[in-house]
């Protein structure tokens, strides 16, 4: 009798779609669910202001701010994290890390030397050149453990949140990594903050 009841409900939920790896959205496109479980991905809370040398960093280069282009998750395959990997060392091998002046903070990209969001505009921009979409990479600012300010690239993929870290060439989902998160950028418009 057991045994009737089990396979009757697995009959239904067979045709209902229960248990399914899709859902189908009300359209009835079929899109595939997240492989990463929630906690694996940054939530944001509300609106905040964008850290001001950002802001400056924006006015000087408006095409790096632009709104968010392709999808907002990257579905990770090996040669899409072996590219992320390579680009994530080689950005921490090629720049010297080097702090900007007390009150003068300077964010900039495609340096040669600079501090933590040069190193993380640096991956994003190579990324992008990389043809990852806009969107899926965001700039997050942080505490280390030790209470210095921090700021990091997250890149959404398949597999959660993952942080490019210039204090590390290893590659590891947000709350798996030592940062007190404090915000982080909106992946539609770069130019918007939110709190985390």
């Amino acid at each position: 009798m057991l045994a009737k009841t089990v396979l009757a409900a697995l009959l239904i939920s067979s045709a209902l779609g229960v248990g399914s790896a899709f859902a189908g959205p009300a359209a009835g496109l079929a899109r595939p669910l997240r492989s990463a479980p929630p906690s694996q991905f940054i939530t944001a809370t509300k609106f905040t202001l964008a850290p001001f040398a950002f802001v400056r960093f924006c006015k000087d280069n408006s095409g790096s701010c632009d709104a968010g282009r392709g999808d907002a998750e990257v579905s990770m395959t090996p040669a899409l994290r072996a590219e992320l990997l390579r680009i994530n060392s080689t950005v921490n091998r090629t720049i010297i890390a080097q702090n900007d002046d007390d009150g003068d903070d300077v964010w900039a990209q495609d340096v040669t030397s600079g501090d933590c969001e040069d190193f993380a505009l640096t991956k994003r921009h190579q990324l992008i050149k990389a043809g990852w979409p806009t969107r899926s990479l965001r700039i997050a600012v942080a505490k280390t453990r030790a209470g210095e300010g921090h700021a990091v690239l997250v890149v959404r993929t398949s597999e959660g949140d993952l942080v490019l870290d210039n204090r590390t060439s290893a590659v590891r989902t947000w709350n798996q990594t030592d940062l007190k998160w404090i915000k982080i950028q909106s992946g539609d418009n770069p130019r918007l903050w939110y709190d985390i």
